[in-house]
């Protein structure tokens, strides 16, 4: 499938169907992060794969009102970055989360990107602070986003390329 097909179908996935994700399709995704694209080439991202049920079940409660989804997962990756490595991780986490939403896609894997960084649990917790204990990582990673991922119940409609904001679009300037 050509790159704007899978743009265009990608959506976020929230309900899935409970089955597993095949082992190689997971594997897939993976590789598909490690491949991105990073500042300067030094990677500063570690992911987390957790297939647990109940660990799923925890992390669910790391947003208000966002990662429910998580519960009914079949996988999530957490991705975090060393901070002492780059100071552009944010932008290099950004890229990782982003290939494995689309490889995610291509291989009819529902995924949906809940972000962890600058946000809070129900009770005002931090989502990096919750996390860090559920998950064990070290003080000085910092918490980008959580890719879950579920064989999706539906699929919604792809995107029409006739429906784009063009308007959006400036030549030149501004």
């Amino acid at each position: 499938m050509e790159l704007l097909k899978i743009l265009q179908n990608r959506r976020s996935i929230r309900n899935y169907t409970g089955e597993s994700i095949p082992d190689d399709k997971l594997q897939n995704i993976l590789q598909a992060g490690l491949l991105s694209a990073s500042s300067r080439g030094r990677c500063p991202w570690e992911l987390i794969v957790v297939k647990d049920k109940d660990m799923l079940k925890k992390m669910s409660a790391c947003r208000a009102g966002s990662a429910k989804m998580l519960s009914e997962a079949d996988a999530a990756v957490v991705v975090i970055a060393d901070t002492k490595v780059s100071d552009v991780w944010t932008e290099d986490c950004s890229i990782v989360m982003s290939n494995m939403h689309l490889m995610a896609d291509s291989l009819n894997i529902g995924s949906c990107w809940i972000q962890g960084r600058l946000r809070e649990t129900p009770d005002g917790t931090s989502t990096e602070r919750y996390l860090r204990e559920l998950l064990k990582f070290p003080e000085h990673f910092a918490l980008e986003a959580i890719l879950s991922l579920g064989i999706p119940k539906e699929r919604p409609a792809k995107r029409e390329l006739d429906k784009l904001s063009l308007h959006k679009i400036h030549k030149e300037q501004f």
